[in-house]
Order: structure tokens, then sequence, then C-alpha cells
């Protein structure tokens, strides 16, 4: 096995009829639509991979203001969708409050945990599959300096960061380690233009490689990287074609996965927490045409091998969100 893988959005939708959801599973996506080509939109295609296959259909709504998670989470149960299915952190404290009012409905939270026995919180290993780019971003970088842009400073996002650091100095224990992130509201996530401001200073700092894990704000940074003529690396989707020969690689983290997982389950979904890594092939590394020629064998060999040593509980990768100290001291 290798580990370097080929690989009803409007305030409207609010207005369901019970006749038009019922038995439906529904989607709800986190600010930056679903089409922010990163974190939302692998959800989105998951989605659209179960309904493809089953030929089922399923509700979703983009989220356009932080009003709107209580409400489209209450009138998507009301009107019978089930299992409901919703993106990001954020929602976790109003579904804490929103799921014991309807205990025959399921949900599912990704990247979020709630403790509510009709809830199933799905986490990933982000920290695995960061450390398997930064190591990628150390052979490719020619300076000796990299660059993380996270999106909202919060654990999650750190936990990203900090697997990236490890990986760096796995195969740089010298190299620097510039990490930035866009904000701390939400709205961090949606910001390209000061994605692009993060990454511009960070190269004029000498990063000639930099990752970012910013939802749509890493849009800007992917762009001025690639207008610079260096190395971005994207994340969650495979972001590697949005910039041919410019993206080293992309970070995956399988949210189609977990959804379509999600909505085959139905009503039928278990709940509980479910963690995937690199061992359930969560996450990963993306390699296809467009940035093949920018891996080498070597690069290729030797990320295959921290993966395998990864699962098999040789090599271990600092987890931020259990200890916020980072022993790669990026932050």
């Amino acid at each position: 096995m290798t580990f370097a893988r080929t690989l009803l959005g409007s305030a409207a939708a609010l207005a369901l009829s019970a006749a038009a959801a019922a038995a439906e599973p529904a989607l709800i996506f986190d600010l930056g639509g679903k089409f922010d080509r990163s974190f939302n939109q692998a959800a989105h295609e998951g989605a659209e991979r179960w309904a493809a296959e089953t030929g089922g259909s399923y509700r979703d709504l983009e989220m356009q203001s932080e009003a709107q998670r209580e409400q489209a989470l209450r009138r998507f149960a009301e009107a019978g969708a089930n299992p409901i299915v919703m993106t990001g952190f954020a929602f976790a404290s109003v579904l804490d409050e929103v799921a014991p009012d309807y205990p025959d409905t399921m949900f599912a939270i990704v990247d979020g945990f709630v403790e509510q026995p009709n809830v199933r919180s799905i986490l990933f290993s982000e920290h695995e599959g960061s450390y398997l780019v930064g190591m990628l971003a150390a052979m490719a970088s020619e300076t000796a300096t990299v660059g993380f842009v996270g999106g909202m400073d919060i654990p999650l996002i750190r936990r990203f960061g900090c697997g990236y650091a490890q990986g760096v100095r796995a195969v740089d224990p010298d190299a620097t380690v510039i990490a930035n992130f866009t904000g701390t509201t939400p709205a961090a996530w949606n910001d390209p233009v000061r994605g692009g401001e993060i990454a511009q200073s960070q190269m004029a700092q000498g990063a000639d490689v930099i990752y970012a894990a910013a939802g749509g704000t890493g849009l800007g940074v992917l762009q001025a990287v690639a207008d610079e003529g260096r190395f971005s690396i994207g994340v969650d989707s495979n972001q590697n074609y949005l910039h041919p020969g410019s993206v080293l690689t992309s970070m995956l983290k399988r949210v189609d996965v977990a959804v379509f997982d999600a909505f085959t389950a139905g009503p039928d979904l278990e709940p509980g927490v479910v963690v995937i890594g690199l061992a359930e092939e969560g996450v990963g590394v993306a390699i296809d045409e467009h940035n093949e020629a920018l891996i080498s064998d070597e690069m290729r060999e030797a990320v295959d091998a921290a993966a395998a040593a990864i699962i098999a509980g040789e090599l271990v990768v600092h987890n931020y969100s259990d200890d916020d100290s980072c022993p790669a001291h990026a932050f």
C-alpha cells in the first residue's frame, strides 16, 4: 500500500416542507460555502457521490451567518431529515443543545465533539497527514525556510501546524518554520486577500514552500505563492490542479468519505466518536498528473516509510489537541 495517493445552498433552504425532506439526509456547510475548494467542498463531493451511487436525494444549506446554526438544525430536524450532517467544530455547542430535543434524529458533526446518544462525532488525525507534507516541504525547500498559514487560531488548526513543523524538522532539524494565522473569528476561513498578504510576508522572510490550512482563505495563499514561482501545499481537498507545477502537494482529509458513510448509514447511523487517520486512509498526500513531476522517487519513498512507521506505532506525531506544547516549536 502506498500513502502518496493518486487521486439548496441559500437561506431559502431553511423553509423546507416536511414532505420534501422526509427520510432524506441533510448536509449543513460551515461558513465559506460548499465550493470553497477545500473542507466544505470535500463534504459536498461526498454527498454528491452518495446521491449518484444510490439515486437518493438530500438537502443542504450554505451558512451565511452564525445565527443560522441553531435555526438550520431545528428546521431540518422538524422537517424529518435523517441523518443531519454538519461540517465544522463551530456547530458543537449548538448541536449539544439541539440534539436532545430530537432523540429520533441522528446527527453527525465533522471536526467537532458532542457527547449525546444520537450524535456521531467524526474527527481526523490531521497531524499525521501534516507530518508527511512537512517532510515533502523540507525536501523541496532550497532556503531551509518554510511557512504555515492557518485559518482561525484554534487547537484544531494548530494541530495541522505542529504536525507539519515536526515533519519539516524530521528532514532538516535546522529548518525555519514561519507560522501565522488569519484571525480569531470564523471570518478567518474566507479571506483570500488576507491569506495572500500573509503568504507575501512569509516569502519576504525566505519561505519558499507554504502550507495553507485555512479553508477559502488558503486560495489566496496558493495564488500568491504561484505568482512568485514558489511552492504551496493545499489542504483537505486535492488542490493540486489549481496551480499545476506550483502546488507541491495537498494534505488530503477525507471529509467526503465521512459524509458518504454517514448518508449511507441513514437513520441507522451509529453514535459515538470516530477518529480517522493514516491507518484508516482518512488523511494522506495527493500525487497526480499536476504535481508528480515535483515529487521525486526519494520523496515518495520517504513519505511511504514515515506513514508505515506512524501506522505501526513506531513514529508518534505530536497531537496538539492532547498537549498544547509543540515539540517542533513552530508557534
